[in-house]
């Protein structure tokens, strides 16, 4: 099953193995269990720490388990992790064979002490590309806790499991049996759910940071550019971010930044934060700011509060919050969110494999789900509430040649309707004859656009009437010593590549700030005339 190619790589990988890893696989007369029988021999072919017995007694078949020899360790896969769950398969038989993984001390000390019992369950497809960051998140916190079990189900191959369920949405996180999560989560995003003292230990410890000359909100592209840009000037710089990484990390397919011809967004976060690591930077992950209190005009420090109660100080602020998929704002859609309302095609898309679905939204992004769900689905119905589509004409004539495609435009989408657990249509006006209108559906993806993470800074800084923050060519707010890049502002074009070249130069403006706002005021008048 795996070629010559991933054979050789996956061979060199294994031999950093150092401990015996025992594969236990639980099967039945099925295809897929002689499939994954065949998978398994080849990977314990290639090690000869690995073994594998198939007299597994899992209830779900077909699945197979990994442990270190000797332990309790529980780590299972119901699924044939392949796709992007091949690295999750291979990581998991890495740190079962004593290979550490590559985690802080923190938070390796923080999943030792776990002292209840946890058993995850993940429900996945094999083409999502959120997936993996949760389930190497639970396996990871299987290896290091015998407390912990972690179980991979593949929704697609157990589809009357995820029937009985309600799984329309994935990674799908059950806990002990009870509803934890859907999304993407790293594993300090879990942790933060599961020990319930780590919001105060946080609060504690940022609280006692000393000020920055630079604080950064915002951990995407804008804010990894600002961040370093910063850094390199020598002055003390922090970084906040609720998840670093920002849009990307739910981007498939990056095929436009300047240098890089295709990679993948969680690989392209990745390497965002690799780079912001090899400067001095104070990362803060998983922190929210809620406000902003601007420095007094006697040269106070700014002050930027988080969720957690603790208050971070800098001398100037760069903000680059970025944005957020856009609501219809119908009555239905947040009720039958992850039940039938979905933003990821690509994520969810299989989990509505021969369905009828629609899609809101005829833009580039819009037409673009489309196409790719038309390769799953039975049916897609595209709604535009414009008299055309949006967007770019190679994309609508792609789209045009799909025989299971249907568009419609001039369409107001009014509400989306379901059975109480479940999506089953949604209802909308014909903007040219006035008639309400209803499609019977499975599920709908809504693909409408952005909007500002700009909540928390209404009344703080001057907004757009769509609420993004205005900025001038150097990136300063209305607020002197406040800068913003990115998605959050007004600059046109909301491209990676665009938000990289605001970050910088936002930091760029909020350097020549504190040098001037610093300066004695002889050298300050002399640096202004010379300007």
């Amino acid at each position: 099953m795996l070629d010559a190619n991933l054979k050789g790589q996956l061979q060199n990988y294994l031999g950093r193995v150092t401990l015996p890893v025992e594969i236990t696989a639980s099967l039945d007369a099925s295809p897929k269990s002689a499939e994954m029988r065949e998978f398994l021999e080849e990977i314990v072919s290639l090690s000869p720490l690995l073994s594998l017995s198939l007299d597994g007694t899992a209830e779900r078949r077909p699945s197979f388990r990994i442990a270190r020899a000797g332990t309790a360790m529980r780590v299972e896969f119901a699924c044939l992790p392949l796709g992007h769950e091949f690295t999750s398969l291979v990581l998991a038989l890495l740190q079962a064979g004593g290979h550490p993984p590559k985690v802080d001390e923190e938070t390796i000390a923080r999943i030792e002490a776990l002292a209840q019992d946890l058993s995850f369950e993940v429900y996945v497809s094999l083409s999502c590309h959120n997936c993996p960051d949760v389930v190497q998140a639970v396996n990871l916190m299987a290896v290091l806790n015998p407390r912990v079990k972690a179980l991979t189900i593949d929704g697609a191959l157990f589809q009357s499991e995820v029937e009985a369920r309600q799984v329309l949405a994935v990674p799908a996180i059950y806990l002990n049996g009870e509803f934890l999560g859907s999304g993407r989560m790293e594993v300090g995003e879990l942790l933060a759910k599961v020990d319930t003292g780590s919001a105060e230990r946080d609060a504690k410890r940022l609280a006692a940071k000393a000020p920055y000359d630079m604080l950064v909100v915002g951990g995407g592209p804008a804010g990894a550019a600002a961040a370093i840009y910063a850094a390199r000037k020598g002055i003390r710089t922090g970084l906040i971010a609720e998840r670093f990484g920002g849009q990307t990390l739910d981007t498939l397919a990056i095929e436009n930044f300047i240098s890089v011809p295709e990679t993948e967004g969680p690989k392209f976060a990745a390497a965002l934060e690799q780079h912001v690591r090899v400067y001095d930077v104070d990362i803060m992950n998983l922190q929210r700011a809620v406000d902003l209190i601007p420095a007094s005009e006697s040269g106070e420090l700014h002050e930027v509060r988080l969720a957690n109660g603790a208050s971070l100080f800098a001398r100037s602020v760069v903000l680059s919050t970025g944005a957020r998929w856009r609501e219809v704002n119908v009555p239905g859609e947040r009720e039958y969110r992850n039940r039938g309302v979905a933003y990821c095609p690509h994520c969810d898309g299989p989990l509505f494999k021969g369905k009828r679905v629609a899609v809101i939204g005829g833009g580039n992004s819009g037409v673009e789900a489309a196409i790719d769900l038309a390769g799953v689905v039975a049916h897609v119905t595209v709604l535009e509430f414009l008299p055309t589509l949006k967007a770019d004409a190679v994309l609508v004539r792609k789209l045009e040649s799909l025989p299971n495609v249907t568009v419609i435009t001039n369409a107001r989408t009014t509400a989306i309707t379901g059975d109480g657990q479940r999506v089953n249509g949604l209802d909308y006006q014909d903007r040219e004859s006035g008639d309400d209108r209803h499609l019977d559906l499975a599920g709908v993806f809504v693909q409408i656009g952005l909007i500002p993470n700009t909540e928390w800074l209404r009344g703080v800084v001057e907004l757009s009437p769509y609420g993004e923050i205005e900025v001038d060519r150097k990136g300063a707010s209305s607020v002197p010593g406040v800068y913003a890049a990115g998605d959050v502002t007004t600059v046109p074009y909301k491209q990676i590549v665009i938000a990289v070249g605001e970050g910088a130069k936002a930091a760029l403006g909020a350097f020549d700030h504190l040098i001037r706002s610093s300066a004695p005021a002889a050298v300050e008048s002399i640096a202004v005339s010379e300007a």
